[in-house]
């Protein structure tokens, strides 16, 4: 099991097979969320917006919003849903 030592100030090291299970990487954040008798380590994913250019380039032609909106109302419509 892997541990860690708190230090006066109040911070951890998280040990290398937990940033490896968990896919941390320098400068990523996590979050703690209690449960029963203790906490969870959650790791906060990237905001969205540093993903603008990775796809550019990797489809035939945009796709339109009219485009989406009725892929989306065509998939709830066969599932089911108003």
């Amino acid at each position: 099991m892997a541990t860690s030592t708190l230090t006066a100030k109040g911070q951890i090291t998280l040990p290398k097979e937990v940033r490896t299970a968990l896919g941390l990487g320098v400068g990523d954040k996590v979050d703690f969320v209690q449960i029963d008798g203790g906490f969870r380590l959650v790791p906060l994913r990237q905001d969205i917006r540093k993903l603008k250019g990775r796809f550019a380039g990797r489809v035939d032609r945009p796709v339109s919003i009219e485009e989406m909106e009725e892929a989306v109302a065509s998939s709830a419509a066969e599932a089911g849903q108003p």
